[in-house]
């Protein structure tokens, strides 16, 4: 298998934007597209490694761009922007809604669409599922809970997981519960996992300890996270590779190649 990898310019309105998209060429055949958002850092290394992890299982993978061509690196731009999207959820789903367009255009997505955010992204899958996207379903992996437009009755189409590290100072047992009361009255189709022992970003490999409060990697949390993760979206698109067990921890093989995007490495 070869990883298959190109920069995706694309826009929301008047704003440029530069996705990830991320497939293997394993089959030429349509198959299911992930969206994945990205944390507070913007479209960093991580994201990038977990479009890969997710395009291992044989999706087609976009990981979007919430922030806008220049933003990441600039830390007060970062913080505005988030603070922004964070407090308009419906300008949050819009932002998120281009990425979902821009991955729905691509030749080789047969239609059938689901999220995964971390962190500031888990927060962002969470307010397309409260939007009403029509998504098969979404994931928020050590991500914020809390939203200042709770979803009404009825609105959620998607299926939800939520994957939740029970020691994340950031997203207290309040938010998880008010999360979960949510959700019912919603009458949404959801789960919630805690992971004992975990802070928040749990999945960061390169966290550095101590570095920032209450962020810390967990390796068996990050693997266990991801099992969730797969055996969702199994269930969400069955007969796929994501069906099959886990895959080993090597990385696959990359190359740039013309998907029709603009090569990146």
């Amino acid at each position: 298998m070869v990883m298959r990898t190109a920069a995706l310019p694309y826009r929301d309105g008047e704003t440029p934007l530069t996705g990830f998209l991320a497939s293997d060429d394993a089959s030429a055949d349509e198959r299911p597209g992930i969206l994945v958002i990205h944390g507070g850092g913007g479209l960093d290394d991580h994201t990038k490694d977990q479009a890969r992890r997710y395009a291992a299982l044989g999706f087609v993978v976009l990981a979007c761009d919430m922030f806008g061509d220049g933003v990441a690196g600039d830390r007060d731009r970062v913080m505005a922007t988030v603070i922004g999207l964070r407090d308009d959820p419906h300008r949050m789903s819009q932002r998120a809604l281009a990425g979902l367009s821009a991955l729905a255009a691509r030749r080789q997505v047969d239609g059938r669409l689901a999220a995964i955010g971390f962190c500031f992204g888990g927060m962002a899958v969470l307010a397309l599922a409260r939007a009403g996207a029509d998504l098969a379903g979404v994931v928020s992996i050590h991500g914020s809970l809390a939203t200042p437009r709770p979803a009404e009755p009825g609105s959620i189409r998607a299926k939800v997981l939520v994957c939740h590290g029970a020691l994340d100072p950031h997203v207290p047992m309040a938010h998880v519960t008010a999360f979960v009361e949510e959700m019912n009255q919603a009458g949404a189709d959801w789960q919630l996992m805690i992971y004992g022992g975990a802070m928040h970003g749990f999945t960061h490999k390169n966290a550095v300890a101590g570095a920032t409060p209450g962020v810390a990697y967990d390796a068996l949390t990050d693997q266990r996270s991801f099992d969730a993760a797969r055996g969702f979206l199994a269930e969400l698109f069955p007969g796929g590779r994501a069906n099959l067990p886990s895959p080993s921890v090597a990385e696959p093989e990359t190359a740039t190649a013309d998907i029709g995007a603009r090569p990146i490495t």
